[in-house]
């Protein structure tokens, strides 16, 4: 690595958020959700098997369910997709699925869609996701803070496992800033 690469490489690591920074890089980093992502888990358990499936991930803000798609990407190496229901329509969708089938097609990856605050999708909106969720092309993780069995249609909601995650505890919260802390 040149001089330049290096000082870039410094300049994006600084301009970085402290949240973003201090992200866990695999499952054993990630504080919490014990029941989600501990040992024998349903979701470590589909990781370590390759076979993960789509997921509705229910909890209440801050609790990591952005984190854990993404090191569900990350541990699975597949293509990750973060799309906001708040700031995209289908036309955004159908770019999303062409990047998909892209990925799939050129380097034979896998995509996992996330897309946050999913409960915010309108009918026809979530609909676009139906096909492309049967077929295989993506694995959604939709994330929300509000009741999936009132939010998200049941067509999709059928081919999604929920996964309830819960508050971070004070210990939980203590861990990650100590760790924070700890951190150079």
């Amino acid at each position: 690595m040149d001089l330049f690469d290096y000082r870039a490489q410094k300049a994006a690591a600084v301009s970085k958020p402290l949240a973003e920074k201090m992200r866990p890089q695999n499952l054993d980093e990630f504080i919490g959700q014990r029941n989600a992502v501990g040992k024998g888990s349903l979701i470590r358990h589909a990781i370590e098997k390759d076979r993960i499936f789509s997921m509705i991930l229910w909890g209440p803000p801050g609790c990591g369910k952005t984190t854990l798609a993404r090191l569900v990407a990350n541990e699975t190496g597949s293509y990750f997709i973060h799309f906001s229901a708040v700031l995209s329509g289908v036309k955004e969708i159908r770019a999303v699925i062409e990047d998909a089938r892209n990925q799939q097609k050129l380097y034979q990856k896998s995509t996992i869609l996330f897309v946050d605050e999913i409960h915010r999708f309108n009918k026809a909106q979530q609909d676009a996701f139906l096909h492309h969720v049967e077929s295989g092309l993506i694995t959604l993780i939709g994330a929300t803070t509000e009741n999936p069995s009132f939010e998200v249609i049941p067509p999709l909601l059928s081919r999604c496992r929920v996964i309830i995650l819960e508050p971070l505890s004070s210990d939980n919260i203590a861990k990650i800033i100590d760790r924070a802390l700890n951190d150079k």
